[in-house]
Order: structure tokens, then sequence, then C-alpha cells
């Protein structure tokens, strides 16, 4: 149906508050990180000027190699600190995208990233130069490597995709050129793309921001839902064209760079840094679209709760639970949460507790910030989460996933050296999944509402479909286009729509309309402009479930092993993590055995509603 006028401003809409606006104690504390600007530009003049004298070690190495401890001291040592700046501007930015002073301060902090990076770019290809055995002795002898053994090992791995210094040289400058496309998108998504007001279940008019989208899906007015759908998806269909020449200037980018690093394919260079297979990432999509039955007949349960003659893509997140009132303050939702992590011990959540009531936390939307949720932060200093909290369930399970993220951060930094502490985000979201895993299961063993125990069932049967099945069914999208665009296939609006289009048919079947706007979904996903990243949140679903099983059995050393993985950092590679941790994903087996409690959990809804 196409996009119909009540969704115009009106005078009583219910806006956005400025930053300014904003209490205090919602927000996070930056100072934490740079006590003020000054500050921060006084650091920013001092990595300036030292990179020219990190540059002039370049050709040290294949003189000295036993000077290898001291450079990579340094190299440690001054990435530690430009990300730093990189960070605090970065998060600066986010507060209000719509901040020319902090527009500002990120781009020079992008700059400097670049200038780093093109200063030490070296490096790795006079490691490589340095003979095997003459590394391995240095390895033994010199106790100032111990930080650095999975460092070297790991960039030995990459020799054949080294290039020589002046090629790494010109690749690292051209950074901030490649990164155009995402930050072109994000600036369209965060700072410029505009959606109108439609009229709420009260009858008043509300403005849409897409951190409201979800609550509006979640109404249990149809109008509003369907009016929320169509406005926010015929918004991004207004840009709909730069977004795809976006979309495709980004993959074109990325075949570009494992052309010139020597892969075969984008898959291949993007995996390759997990070194995980190529297999992991086809199984995921062979296992998972080839057993599609109760996602089908999730889609039919859903269809027959909700009492509708067509089930309709703007149905599929209302709660088929009638009559619930499930409102969660942040307040509410920060209690639920430390309660329901208990079982990972009183060490855990005391640091949580800690953490929320010392400005971890930016909570409540405002004007210009960037939308969705994420945990970042600095190695020197505590994580951080943003947030853009409604008074919804949901948003009480973003901060139960934020708050892994943020503990695996703050355990990893606690334990690892700088060089070690990043982990993947191959394993990133198995922390975060695990977290709302054993919120699920607290509300559910703790709820006395019958209704609002359906209503946790069928949040988690949500998750599980965003997550694993969405998700994956974002990964064959990908794996689709960079394809097409490899065998120089043009990537335009109609054919980007015609393959979402069919992947959506295939994956929730014959049970919903799949409405015309939907096929423009594409256009909205951010996740897309980072290349073969979506999958890893099927795979860490996968993991968490199977871990989090043995914990909340009490599995014989289940917890003290998942405690190390989170303290583990990047010390070794992900897939070598998880089966330290108890799951290993080179097998088909934890996504096929997360389908099947899929399955089971849709049969038990199914009883619960009869």
């Amino acid at each position: 149906m196409p996009y119909r006028q009540p969704f115009k401003l009106m005078e009583n809409v219910a806006r956005l508050k400025k930053r300014q606006e904003t209490d205090a104690k919602y927000k996070w504390n930056l100072k934490d990180i740079y006590p003020s600007i000054e500050k921060w530009e006084a650091d920013y003049k001092k990595i300036k000027t030292s990179l020219p004298g990190f540059a002039a070690l370049s050709g040290k190495l294949e003189k000295s190699p036993a000077e290898l401890s001291k450079i990579l001291d340094s190299y440690s040592s001054l990435m530690e600190k430009v990300e730093k700046l990189f960070i605090y501007a970065h998060m600066l930015k986010d507060e209000d995208n719509t901040n020319a002073d902090s527009q500002a301060l990120l781009d020079r902090a992008r700059s400097l990233m670049v200038e780093a990076e093109s200063s030490s770019a070296y490096l790795v290809p006079e490691i490589l130069k340095i003979k095997s055995g003459v590394l391995e002795d240095l390895i033994k002898t010199d106790g100032r490597l111990s930080d650095y053994i999975h460092y070297l090992e790991n960039a030995l791995r990459q020799r054949q995709h080294v290039l020589s210094h002046e090629e790494e040289k010109i690749l690292a400058l051209s950074g901030e050129m490649a990164a155009s496309p995402q930050l072109i998108f994000g600036m369209i998504d965060n700072a410029d793309i505009k959606f109108p007001a439609i009229i709420d279940e009260d009858g008043k008019s509300a403005e849409l921001t897409k951190g409201r989208f979800m609550k509006f899906m979640e109404s249990r007015d149809r109008r509003v839902r369907k009016d929320a759908f169509e406005a926010l998806y015929t918004t991004y269909g207004k840009q709909k064209n730069t977004i795809s020449s976006t979309l495709s200037s980004s993959i074109k980018k990325d075949f570009f760079f494992s052309r010139v690093r020597k892969y075969p394919s984008s898959i291949e260079a993007a995996l390759f840094d997990d070194n995980a297979p190529i297999s992991v990432y086809e199984n995921l999509i062979n296992t998972v679209s080839t057993n599609l039955d109760a996602m089908h007949k999730y889609i039919h349960l859903r269809k027959k709760a909700l009492k509708v003659k067509e089930l309709h893509m703007y149905d599929l997140y209302v709660p088929i639970v009638e009559d619930i009132d499930f409102e969660v303050t942040y307040e509410q939702a920060r209690e639920m949460v430390i309660e329901s992590l208990k079982s990972l011990g009183s060490d855990y959540t005391d640091i949580i507790k800690e953490g929320l009531d010392s400005g971890w936390v930016d909570v409540n939307e405002n004007e210009g910030k960037t939308s969705g949720a994420y945990s970042w932060g600095c190695y020197d200093t505590h994580p951080y989460i943003l947030m853009n909290y409604e008074n919804i369930i949901n948003h009480a399970f973003t901060l139960a996933h934020e708050m892994g993220h943020a503990m695996h951060t703050y355990s990893s930094n606690k334990h690892q050296p700088y060089i070690m502490a990043g982990y993947k985000i191959f394993v990133a979201e198995v922390a975060s999944i695990l977290n709302e895993i054993l919120l699920t299961d607290h509300l559910l063993n703790t709820l006395a509402d019958e209704k609002k125990k359906l209503y946790i069932l069928n949040h988690y049967l949500e998750q599980f479909r965003g997550t694993v099945y969405r998700q994956t069914m974002f990964a064959e999208f990908e794996k689709i286009i960079h394809s097409n665009s490899k065998n120089q296939i043009p990537l335009t609006v109609e054919s980007l729509s015609s393959i979402y289009h069919d992947l959506n048919v295939k994956y929730y079947g014959p049970g919903i309309i799949i409405d015309p706007l939907i096929d423009l979904e594409w256009a909205r996903i951010p996740h897309f402009y980072s290349a073969f990243y979506v999958y890893k949140y099927a795979i860490g679903f996968s993991a968490a479930a199977a871990l989090s099983e043995k914990i909340l059995k009490g599995d014989s050393g289940a917890l003290s092993k998942y405690i190390e993985f989170l303290s583990s950092g990047g010390s070794d590679y992900p897939i070598n993590l998880l089966k330290k941790a108890g799951v290993d994903m080179t097998s088909p087996g934890p996504v096929k055995n997360a389908l099947k409690i899929f399955g089971g959990l849709v049969d038990r809804m199914e009883e619960l509603l009869t």
C-alpha cells in the first residue's frame, strides 16, 4: 500500500530531547577517558610529533632482529594511545551526530589513525623477513616477547598476504578513502535521514525514530505497526539510489583489497583474520536454510495466535500474547539483569553493579544520538555502553546483551596485555547472547504471571529468529551480492531488492505476505558495510546456547572455563578459544542443536496457546 500522509509533524509531537536536556545520571562519563578536550589535544599533539620517530625505525629489524621486543613495545604503546584518542572522539560524536565540533574531532582522530598505521606499515613485512629459525630463537630467549607470541604467530600466518613496505604504506594511506562508503552511509543513517510522525495508539502525533521504531512495531494496534513500517521504509526508499551506490562501492572496495592481498575472494579475506575456515560460513547457511520447517511452523503459529487473515511483515514483532502490560523501566531492567547473572558468580555481578553506578551507560535517546546500542571502551579505562532505552522488555535484554560485551572487555583488559586484549567479533557475541539466555531463564523461573512467561518465551523465540535465522539470511544475502559484484553483475536497487525478496520468501515461508517495502530492508542494515560480519551473530548464539546450558546445569568446570574464556581476549584464535570453553564450532553440531532447541520451544509455545 502506498505511503499515506497523516505522517506529518504536528505541533504537539513528542519530540526528542536535546543532549543538554538529558539528566546527567543517565549519561556516560567520558571524563574517565579524557577529563577535558585540552587533555585530548595534548595527547594528540604528542602522538602526532612522535610518528616520524617511529617511522624512522624502519629497516632496524633487518640489521638487528634483537630489537624486535623493543620495537613491538613501542608499537603497542603507540597504538594504544591512538586508539584511545579515536574512541573518545567517536563516542563524543555518537552523543550528538549533528555537533560539528565532535565531527571535526573524529575526523582528526581518524586521520591520525591512518598516519599511525602508515608509520608502522613496515613492521609486519620486516618481521616476515626475519628467518624463521632466528625468530624462534628470539621467542625462546627474549622473555620480553612473551606477550607477543600469538601476535607473531598470526603475523607469520599472513606471510603470503603481506606486501612490501612501500605497498603496505600505500594501502595504509588509502584507509581513510576506503572507509568512505561506511562513513557516508553512517551520516545518511544517523544524521541526515528524517522520519515523519505517525499517530500513536492514543491518537497523538509521535515522531518516528529508529529508536522508537521497535516500540511501534510491538504495538497491539495493527494500524500503528503498519503506519510505522510504511513510514520507515518509504523514508529509506527516498534514499535508495544513493544507498545502493554506497553499498555497491563498499563491496567493490572489499573486492579490491582481497585481490591486492591475494585472497581468492572477499569472503575468504574476511574470514582469514579469524583463522576460520570458509566451511564454517557455508555450513551455517546450509544447516539453517535446509532446516526451515520449525521457522515456517512458528510463522503459522504467529498468524494463528494473532487471529489475522493475512500475516504481514509488520506483524512479526508484536508479542503474540494478548492483553499484557510489560513495561520495564531502566531501573527495573538493571535489577533484573543483576539478579539473572548471579549464576556467573558474585565477582561478575559486583563489577556490573559498580559499572551501572559509575557512568558506564548512556541510557536515553536524544536528538542526533547514534541509534541502536553498543559496548566500547579504551584499554586503560572501564568499558562503556551506549543505549537508546525505551521502557520495553526488549531493552532490558539489550542491557543484558551489552553488559555481556562490557564484561568480556573488562575481563580481557584486566588479564591480557594490550596487544592481546582485543577479542575477535567471532567470539564477541557469545558473552552477550549468553547473558540474554540467562535473563530469559531467570524470568521464566521467577515470573508469577503466566502471560508474562508466555511473553518471555515468545521473546526468546524472537531473539532466536532474529539472531540465528535472520542473521543467516543476511549472511546468504551478503554471499550472493559479493559474488555478483565479483562476476560484474551490477548491484542496482532492483537487483538488490529482488535478491532480498527471494530470501524473505525462502526463510519465512508461505505463511506470511512479503510486503514490497520489506524488499528495501537491505538499505538500512549498517553491518553490510563490515563484510561478512553478521554470520558471527548466528555462530555466537549457537555457542552461547551450548555454554549456558552447561552453566545452568552446573556441569563440572563449566563456569570456570567460561570465566577463563572471558579473560582470554585475543590470546588465541576464536575457534580454539571456544573449544577450550567447551564448544566446537567447526562442527555443524552446535547449530543443529540450536535449531532443535528452537523447534522444541515452538512446540511448547503451541501447547501453551492451545
